[in-house]
């Protein structure tokens, strides 16, 4: 996988346009349940973005110790303003183990099925013995009908465009935005690919156990976009 990268950074400072902060409550919500029912003393949430999910479960469940990583510097930088542990690096080369890693809001989607490969094998590398694994991936239904098309907003000081296309399993989104700097605009652009993974496939390269499962429908649409997997270290 990459190491960090301010690639990333794009994405960082236009997710609070995306709609990811109003659907993050229902979302955290499976991970909350889950977590509140076992008991466990460190955490690190791998992909933790600006930190809004550390900081929620660290405050609802006090947590011993819980850790954030992420290639985008910013996101680091954003997570460790919350006062919470965050390092922009890999997790194959982060030194430790936990009870729980978590990877929230589709993150393995985001991985290409070599680098998914190498993921799910340092995530079992860095779980301690009977640790879990939680994550949730995009549905086929919520590649298809949920996050493809043409997105545009503008909040006066950034215009973004988002185009998005699905095909075979690749799911392709081209990102330009309009970042207003004084007088001028200054435009950016990036192509973010996402890929879509059954459960079954996830397990199988994890050598985990899954423990539990559950369909999530953020959207209120026909059918559920997304999947929650437990997977523990027996």
């Amino acid at each position: 996988m990459d190491n960090c990268s301010n690639s990333l950074d794009l994405y960082a400072k236009v997710e609070d346009l995306l709609g990811v902060q109003e659907a993050a409550p229902s979302l955290y919500a499976y991970y909350f349940l889950f977590l509140n029912s076992i008991q466990f003393k460190t955490l690190l949430d791998v992909g933790c973005g600006s930190g809004g999910f550390l900081l929620q479960m660290q405050t609802a469940l006090d947590i011993p110790k819980v850790k954030g990583i992420d290639l985008s510097p910013l996101m680091v930088s954003k997570t460790s303003e919350l006062s919470i542990d965050a390092e922009c690096i890999d997790l194959c080369l982060l030194e430790g183990q936990y009870d729980v890693i978590t990877a929230v809001f589709d993150m393995l989607n985001y991985l290409d099925s070599r680098q998914l490969q190498t993921f799910l094998i340092c995530v079992k590398d860095h779980l301690n013995d009977g640790g879990v694994f939680l994550c949730d991936i995009n549905t086929l239904y919520g590649f298809e009908h949920v996050a493809v098309g043409s997105y545009i907003v503008d909040d006066e000081t950034r215009f973004l465009t988002v185009d998005s296309d699905f095909k075979d399993t690749e799911y392709i989104s081209e990102f330009t935005l309009f970042d207003k700097e004084d007088s001028h605009f200054k435009k950016s652009q990036e192509t973010i690919r996402q890929y879509y993974y059954t459960v079954d496939m996830i397990i199988e390269q994890s050598g985990l156990t899954c423990i539990e499962t559950d369909d999530i429908n953020l959207y209120g649409l026909e059918k559920p976009d997304k999947k929650f997997i437990v997977l523990k270290k027996v």
